[in-house]
């Protein structure tokens, strides 16, 4: 039986506490220009590690070509490891010398 007195259990307020989650830190995935790697490769890189479209895709090739490096996308830091690893492990399989690394955001 609920206490009906003055300052009693029944008389309080019940809030809910909301926990204080932080988001983690994410991670900028970089491709590194080169003077080797074919740019429909990195195309290629872009939309099938990255799911860029095609436009897309080319638009970063371009901005890699000419600025030397360019942004691919920023997730969490485990995501971003196996972006690189991913990149990597497939520009090697196809003889190609493309760098991939990342950075914090």
């Amino acid at each position: 039986m609920a206490d009906r007195r003055p300052g009693g259990v029944a008389d309080l307020d019940v809030q809910e506490a909301k926990p204080k989650v932080a988001l983690p830190p994410l991670y900028k995935v970089i491709i590194l220009n080169d003077d080797y790697t074919p740019m429909d490769f990195v195309v290629l890189v872009l939309e099938r590690f990255f799911n860029k479209n095609r436009e897309e895709a080319t638009r970063i090739m371009l901005h890699v070509h000419q600025r030397g490096v360019g942004v691919c996308g920023v997730y969490t830091r485990e995501v971003a490891e196996t972006k690189v690893r991913q990149v990597t492990n497939f520009s090697g399989e196809n003889q190609h010398p493309l760098q991939c690394t990342l950075e914090p955001e």
